[in-house]
């Protein structure tokens, strides 16, 4: 399973932006106004073959009015809580506050591995300023500028060296589906698994996965065999609230990461939020298969043919361009089709293995390009030559070579997709599709 890390500190000392810094991204909104931000922003960071999560918090703030501060504060302590290693942000130009005296001496008594951040050393003369933050007992503090990149590799390298080592999950676990329940509070997680494993507690065996976060319980009733990710943050209600949204985030990452396929449950009386997209976008940038199920369904009064096709084509709307996974429409608390989702998320765990032989591929495909080649660049024509599936790939990836890889977009490359989902089965899992030089 992948590694969390979370940066945390008090409002407008940079974190947003060394989130986007270290994502390559611009997810986080960055404004000079404290407390900013408040959604939950995830990204990855790849760093010299190290992959890890990472999570932007909301500001640290003590003793305000401001409703959505005390928030924060449980969201930073959730961070704490559940991540692997802890970003600690502070402004180099302000120097030590109050306020980081308070979240330093929070994170010590954490025991959770820390770095120190000292943002904002936009130029030489801010460096002076560095040794100051060794009065937190946090170590050494390293100065970065979130803003141009300064010292954000070195920053990178420590994080990379700090983190627990990964292990393989597969060597403890055996080689059956792992199949993860996800989605914004109150969708009927719950409720689904629930009406899954029913009172008869003997069908299923707890297994502690190789990580401390994860916890798969096996599922062997009615034919069936797999396991169902859960979390051990889940198990703990008497020290969270269930419905704060970012504890639903913290606990999605960790859940998805350590599946196969992703049940994403929509609440049906309620429709598409903005937190659906947002776990949508964690499983796709895992690379997870899908199966959207829009829960609920018996409390929704419009119930006919064309209201469900307009539900289905507002979810596809809403999660293109990816638009090849199965949406079922149930009701965990009646269990209509509950099992259908099982049925379902199994045949998506196949399509991730499905292999296709390349003399298949290349009769098919060769053909299809034939039909639409590569647009021309410069006068100069695209030729591809040859395409094979990749074996051992943890999703479906294909290779096609070709004389200019370089030169082919992206319109082309979901044309090439497209085809291949044409002619194959792969609905529910992503592709990955490869131009390499030949």
């Amino acid at each position: 399973m992948g590694q969390l890390v979370a940066i945390v500190g008090r409002p407008n000392v940079g974190k947003s932006t060394l989130f986007n810094r270290l994502t390559q991204s611009r997810t986080a909104i960055v404004d000079p106004t404290a407390g900013t931000t408040r959604d939950r922003q995830y990204g990855k960071v790849d760093w010299n073959g190290r992959e890890f999560s990472i999570v932007d918090t909301g500001g640290w703030v003590v003793n305000s009015d401001d409703i959505f501060e005390a928030e924060i504060n449980k969201q930073v302590e959730l961070a704490i809580e559940q991540a692997d290693e802890i970003l600690f942000v502070v402004d180099a130009m302000n120097g030590v506050t109050d306020l980081d005296d308070h979240v330093a001496e929070i994170l010590r008594k954490s025991r959770k591995p820390v770095i120190l951040v000292a943002n904002k050393v936009d130029s030489n003369e801010w460096v002076y300023n560095v040794p100051e933050f060794y009065s937190l007992g946090l170590g050494d503090p390293y100065p970065v500028s979130a803003v141009n990149g300064y010292g954000t590799g070195d920053l990178l390298d420590e994080v990379v060296k700090k983190l627990p080592e990964k292990e393989d999950e597969d060597e403890n676990l055996e080689d059956i589906p792992r199949f993860a329940i996800v989605g914004r509070p109150n969708a009927g997680k719950s409720s689904l698994i629930n009406a899954f494993i029913g009172t008869e507690r003997h069908i299923v065996t707890d297994i502690a996965g190789t990580t401390r976060d994860s916890i798969y319980t096996r599922y062997t009733k009615f034919g069936f065999d797999f396991y169902l990710v859960d979390t051990a943050g889940i198990r703990k209600k008497n020290k969270v609230n269930e419905d704060i949204e970012y504890y639903s985030v913290i606990r999605s990452i960790r859940s998805i990461e350590a599946s196969d396929v992703c049940i994403l449950m929509i609440d049906g009386t309620r429709g598409i939020e903005a937190q659906d997209v947002n776990i949508f976008s964690l499983i796709q940038r895992n690379k997870k298969g899908l199966v959207v199920v829009v829960n609920k369904w018996d409390l929704v009064e419009d119930k006919s043919t064309a209201a469900i096709k307009h539900y289905e084509a507002t979810i596809r709307e809403r999660f293109a361009p990816f638009t090849d996974f199965p949406v079922i429409f149930t009701s965990a608390l009646t269990k209509q089709r509950i099992f259908k989702v099982l049925e379902t998320a199994l045949e998506v765990y196949a399509n991730r293995k499905r292999t296709v032989p390349t003399n298949q591929l290349n009769t098919v495909l060769q053909e299809d390009i034939a039909a639409y080649p590569p647009p021309s660049n410069k006068g100069k024509f695209i030729k591809i030559k040859y395409i094979t599936m990749l074996k051992g790939a943890q999703v479906p990836t294909f290779i096609f070579f070709c004389n200019l890889p370089q030169w082919v977009k992206e319109p082309y490359r979901r044309y090439l997709e497209n085809k291949i989902r044409e002619h194959w089965n792969f609905t529910g899992t992503p592709i990955n599709v490869f131009m390499r030089e030949k």
